[in-house]
């Protein structure tokens, strides 16, 4: 079992350091209002993992999966919100006033919301998660032990490097604080976020699989 449980652990670990939207959107509230709401967003992200662990151990993410209207319509619903992600963020880009010392850059105009419900919207209207949990979870699983409890096991292990993963670019961030907080470097980091979450939207609203 502790083997199945390395070679788990290698693969999830894999899929989990590769950049996507979860990382881009951490980014942006990062740039938005520093690390203690980029924190709180990395709360929201692994609570809507562990809800989709739960849905999946009760079966219903397999049916989400399974099911191409059901699929289409969180499909849809999650690309809009990164778009609306990536828009938003451009928008207070541009808006954006000349900052000088420490603190949230440029990018921090105006009041971006709640940080957990941002990542936990992002993450639970991402159905490649359903597709993935349902998918190769179950070929990770530990064959000598209860399907359930298998797949709990999974997800914890994988909400556990989300969360180590995704704090520890937050950490990074704030350590090189005062270069990203200059003026010139944060509108560019700005800009980029926005461009990418949005590209993330119309990757997702695109997908075929």
């Amino acid at each position: 079992m502790l083997t199945h449980l390395m070679a788990a652990a290698g693969v999830l670990g894999l899929l989990t350091v590769v950049p996507g939207p979860d990382m881009a959107v951490v980014t942006r509230r990062a740039l938005l209002a520093g690390s203690g709401d980029a924190l709180r967003t990395v709360g929201g992200i692994v609570t809507g993992l562990l809800l989709w662990g739960v849905l999946t151990v009760a079966g219903l993410a397999a049916v989400l999966a399974a099911s191409p209207t059901a699929y289409l319509t969180v499909r849809l619903l999650g690309a809009g919100y990164l778009v609306f992600l990536g828009a938003q963020a451009l928008w207070r880009n541009r808006r954006a006033a000349p900052v000088t010392g420490p603190g949230p850059g440029p990018a921090a105009t105006g009041r971006p919301g709640n940080p957990w419900r941002t990542g936990l919207v992002s993450n639970v209207l991402n159905p490649k998660i359903a597709v993935f949990y349902t998918g190769l979870l179950p070929a990770l699983a530990p064959p000598h032990l209860p399907a359930a409890l298998a797949m709990a096991l999974l997800v914890l292990l994988h909400t556990a490097l989300t969360l180590g993963w995704l704090g520890g670019y937050v950490f990074l961030l704030s350590r090189a604080g005062r270069f990203l907080h200059r003026p010139r470097v944060s509108r560019v980091l700005g800009l980029t976020t926005g461009v990418v979450l949005i590209g993330f939207g119309l990757a997702v609203a695109t997908t075929t699989g």
